[in-house]
């Protein structure tokens, strides 16, 4: 199998290039003092002269955290300059006639903010004209705060593609606790930084800490094809839904021959099912939208840039980065449903499937976030979903109880753990994880289980080049040894974009079933300042809602007036005493009761 060259030194130069200023500071602090983004995190990268690296990191893995680490205002074509390092993603600032327009306002308001401020401290105190959403994932949307004021700035246009914000409400609320603990696996966010420990993500360092935020948009881009003008700035979009995000869209700036590809071609392979969790991404779309950018952009484009990563700079190696890319999903698609209909599992296919050398050869299709192992597997997933086709299959006990069964066959927990520790000696540490998961989970409070895996755990993450692996590996390692670490929850921070509809929802997703079974509840919600009416039930544990045009034929149990900041408050938890109410305000503390809170720091390696 071919590898890339070693002594290529192509990508190291266009990271480089452009570069204009380094950060100001070397801490970037929230306002009750937390750190949100630390420089100094990364200085350990260059502990090294270029071409070595650590055993403890896969020397690849080590290559890219070396170029994500760079850090600084940048200038990818004449008006079109870039902030990086300061957060996973990158913030894009294109000059207009008045002001700037800011592409991707990173996770953070705090990141945001310095962002900002590093680029105004070398182009000038320019006002922002404008906020463009390249799709609805949170580090692409969270410090929007940062760059705009919502009250001072009301006029200034956000743009961002159609469904972006039912999508990102989705992601990072109502699966948000889950999503965000699994982040905080392939994050890594507890783990030291250094080379036994956090080196990066693949796609960027790591999150920032900060204060995310969610704002509707006031333009949507619904086709492609469509051009806006923004402060004297020229944008054709291209719409690519079911790629990288459920809602997201490429851009190319005709005046600045500039092409920007969101996060649909970084120099990665990507998810398509990323180990946080999401909705399953479609590999077959993801290439065609990649042709199709190639076919429309390139020509009109001298350099290609993404919210991630660094430039591609000139026709040929664009139309090679875009090609590469654009086989690499569509091979995974294509191969996987190949072996598929040959009766393989998503399993044995990720284990067979062979990558053209061609694509082995360019760094960018390497596995550095997303794996072609997960990958694949999320392809059959998204035709063929969980079930294998193996009866055995359908109705396995869950992992505990399957684990005590293991240890009962194997001749109790102790010898359980022998044989792992003979397999991992061996140097087969895949199944002496599969072994001492079981171990683990029959008898959690196992010292030797524990400490047996969290090494195995370790001298797998130490030799994985995908960032995102070793990640989970090494939390994982530390949560054995240490116990389960705190899990900063940011998805509350984004309630107060959601629509009333949206907030019923997040009431319905923690509605305790069991508790509720036997209840029958009617209430109305009449939403003062957004002259909203609303009417929701819950019967038979499940909670529906809709919105009421005229006064309904039956009474509600209780009818509440209110205004969404009320209704915000509500529902984190502040008494409803004070709310306007006719009927019997105990069915909402009723309501109220039969309502879990979320588990933030549920544990993930054991049971």
């Amino acid at each position: 199998m071919a590898t890339p060259d070693p002594s290529d030194r192509a990508d190291f130069e266009a990271a480089d290039r452009g570069f204009l200023a380094g950060p100001a500071e070397r801490q970037v602090t929230a306002a009750d003092g937390r750190v949100a983004w630390d420089f100094d995190d990364t200085a350990f990268l260059s502990s090294l002269p270029d071409g070595n690296h650590p055993d403890t990191v896969d020397p690849s893995l080590w290559r890219q955290a070396k170029l994500c680490a760079r850090a600084g205002l940048y200038e990818v074509a004449e008006g079109v300059l870039q902030v990086r390092g300061y957060d996973l993603s990158h913030m894009t600032l294109i000059e207009g006639d008045h002001g700037v327009l800011v592409v991707d306002p990173l996770i953070s308001r705090e990141t945001a903010a310095a962002a900002l401020a590093l680029y105004r401290a070398q182009r000038g105190d320019r006002p922002v004209t404008g906020v463009v959403i390249t799709h609805s994932h949170l580090d692409h949307f969270g410090g929007i705060l940062g760059v705009l004021d919502p009250d001072e700035d009301a006029d200034v246009p956000v743009i961002a593609p159609a469904g972006y914000l039912e999508h990102a409400v989705a992601e990072n609320v109502y699966a948000g606790t889950a999503m965000l603990r699994r982040g905080f696996y392939y994050g890594g966010m507890n783990l030291e930084r250094g080379p036994a420990g956090l080196v990066g993500m693949g796609l960027g360092f790591t999150a920032s800490t900060g204060t995310p935020a969610l704002l509707p948009a006031t333009m949507d881009v619904t086709h492609t094809g469509q051009t806006e003008t923004v402060d004297g700035v020229r944008f054709v979009f291209q719409m690519t839904p079911g790629t990288e995000a459920p809602s997201e869209m490429n851009f190319l700036l005709p005046d600045h021959r500039a092409l920007c590809m969101a996060e649909n071609a970084t120099h990665n392979l990507h998810n398509i099912l990323t180990l946080r969790g999401a909705l399953v991404r479609d590999a077959r779309v993801w290439a065609r939208y990649l042709d199709e950018a190639l076919r429309l952009f390139a020509a009109g484009a001298d350099v290609l840039f993404a919210s991630h990563h660094w430039p591609t700079w000139g026709q040929e190696a664009m139309r090679d980065f875009l090609t590469e890319q654009r086989d690499l999903y569509a091979y995974l698609h294509d191969q996987t449903l190949r072996l598929a209909n040959q009766g393989y599992t998503g399993t044995e296919i990720a284990e067979i499937i062979e990558m053209p050398p061609s694509l082995a050869a360019a760094w960018h299709t390497h596995g550095y976030y997303g794996t072609v192992s997960h990958n694949v597997k999320a392809i059959y997933q998204r035709y063929l979903g969980w079930y294998d086709g193996h009866p055995a299959s359908l109705w396995e006990h869950p992992p505990a109880e399957t684990a005590k069964r293991y240890a009962e066959c194997m001749g109790g927990v102790d010898a359980l753990v022998a044989k792992a520790s003979a397999y991992a000696e061996d140097g087969d540490l895949r199944f002496a994880a599969q072994l001492l998961k079981h171990a683990v989970f029959a008898e959690p409070g196992h010292t030797g289980a524990r400490n047996t895996l969290a090494d195995v755990f370790e001298r797998l993450g130490h030799g994985a080049e995908c960032a995102t692996w070793r990640n989970c590996y090494l939390v994982g390692a530390r949560e054995l040894r240490e116990g389960v670490s705190r899990t900063d929850i940011a998805a509350s921070s984004l309630m107060a974009a959601l629509s009333v509809e949206q907030l019923l929802d997040s009431v319905a997703i923690v509605v305790n079933g069991p508790r509720a079974w036997d209840l029958h509840l009617t209430l109305d919600w009449h939403v003062t300042d957004l002259a909203e009416h609303h009417r929701a039930t819950l019967s038979h544990g499940a909670f529906t809602h809709h919105r009421l045009d005229g006064h309904p034929a039956e009474p509600a149990d209780v009818s509440l007036t209110l205004t969404k900041a009320q209704l915000l408050a509500l529902l984190a938890g502040e008494d409803p005493e004070d709310i306007e109410h006719t009927g019997d305000l105990g069915v909402l503390r009723t309501l109220l009761s039969v309502l879990d809170k979320p588990d933030p720091d549920f544990a993930v390696v054991t049971p």
